[in-house]
């Protein structure tokens, strides 16, 4: 699963001013799977583990606590991966106990190995209650057909057969990148605070990249471990699925990213799940947020006249989308279009053969 597209904008005169007011603190970074780390904060390793594709790697945390470690965030359920941790466990972490795992969300590449470390170490998974039961309820269409509710929600959607064929022969592929989930957990709970190695850590949620996101801000050390909130370069994916298709995730995550920046303040530094960390966090929160309020006035425009969910990609994405990213566009494009439906800016009417067609609202409707 990728968690979001790689910074476009439509425009030359947009894209200096997304990053340009960015700073990166650390002139190197840890090598993807060696075992080494660099500390980012007294008792705070930064460590990155493989995940191939355009994304590379996903960047984990280890929190000194008491005589062991803390880690936030796991990586994907691989062999490389697997063995990337014994080598930090070996290597970085000095052959410390893991006293606990913290996971920011639900997707595979944050918490494919949670299971696993939990087991090897005796230890408790903590992360909030939504993610954790989204996550084992995903887990659970492993082997499961496709559902006829997914094929429509497709469908409707303008995707031609041999598409819709390939979301069926790849239906209940989450749970083979996560590990057996422990049978308990601890929850986290928005603006609770709880400690590790004696400082404090409180916990920030938002919505619309996944159901109940969990960064975590430690104001002694002055961090945010953002996961995908915020991301440097990276615009995270917001998606409808098939199991909510009227979903609005889009004014969640819009929501989630004006909460951030009202919690946190601007000089801390942030430490994403991808990318490097930076400084800038409210610069990078304006930018985000203007970025989807660009592309749903763009998709507006286009639709002047009726369209398909297919049809309106060349309004949001610069890149050409094939077929590895069709579910992903689909569903981020869903978020817009349902965005606008809810602000009452535009409409929809489904045709016989069950597509749905989107259109501007005039000013008379």
């Amino acid at each position: 699963m990728r968690d979001g597209f790689e910074d476009e904008t439509r425009d030359e005169a947009d894209a200096p001013k997304k990053a340009a007011r960015l700073v990166y603190p650390f002139e190197t970074a840890p090598e993807q799977g060696s075992g080494e780390a660099v500390e980012v904060a007294p008792g705070v390793l930064w460590l990155r583990m493989p995940l191939g594709g355009s994304l590379q790697f996903i960047n984990v945390w280890a929190i000194e606590d008491g005589d062991g470690w803390a880690v936030v965030d796991t990586g994907v359920q691989t062999r490389e991966t697997s063995q990337a941790w014994r080598s930090a466990f070996a290597g970085a972490l000095g052959g410390r106990p893991i006293t606990r795992v913290i996971v920011t969300h639900l997707h595979p590449d944050h918490i494919g190995l949670a299971g696993w470390i939990t087991r090897k170490f005796d230890c408790r998974l903590w992360m909030t209650r939504l993610e954790y039961f989204q996550c084992r309820m995903l887990v659970a269409d492993t082997g499961r057909e496709a559902p006829e509710d997914g094929v429509k929600f497709f469908r409707a959607a303008g995707w031609d057969e041999d598409a819709i064929e390939n979301y069926k022969a790849r239906f209940g592929g989450f749970g083979k990148a996560i590990y057996a989930l422990p049978d308990s957990y601890r929850r986290l709970s928005d603006s609770e605070d709880f400690t590790i190695g004696g400082r404090t850590w409180t916990v920030v949620t938002g919505q619309g990249h996944s159901p109940d996101h969990a960064c975590l801000w430690c104001p002694e050390l002055n961090l945010l471990i953002s996961g995908d909130q915020v991301l440097p370069r990276i615009s995270s994916n917001v998606s409808v699925f098939p199991t909510e298709p009227d979903a609005d995730p889009l004014s969640d995550w819009l929501r989630s990213l004006a909460k951030v920046k009202a919690t946190v303040p601007d000089d801390v530094i942030v430490l994403p799940a991808h990318n490097d960390p930076f400084e800038g966090l409210h610069t990078r929160i304006d930018g985000l947020i203007s970025g989807h309020e660009r592309g749903l006035a763009r998709l507006e425009k286009k639709l002047a006249e009726p369209k398909r969910v297919v049809d309106t990609f060349g309004a949001l994405f610069a890149r050409p989308i094939g077929p590895d990213l069709l579910g992903m566009a689909t569903g981020e494009a869903l978020a817009h279009l349902n965005c606008l439906i809810r602000r009452g800016r535009i409409g929809r009417e489904t045709d016989s053969e069950g597509v749905a067609w989107y259109a501007a609202l005039s000013s008379d409707d």
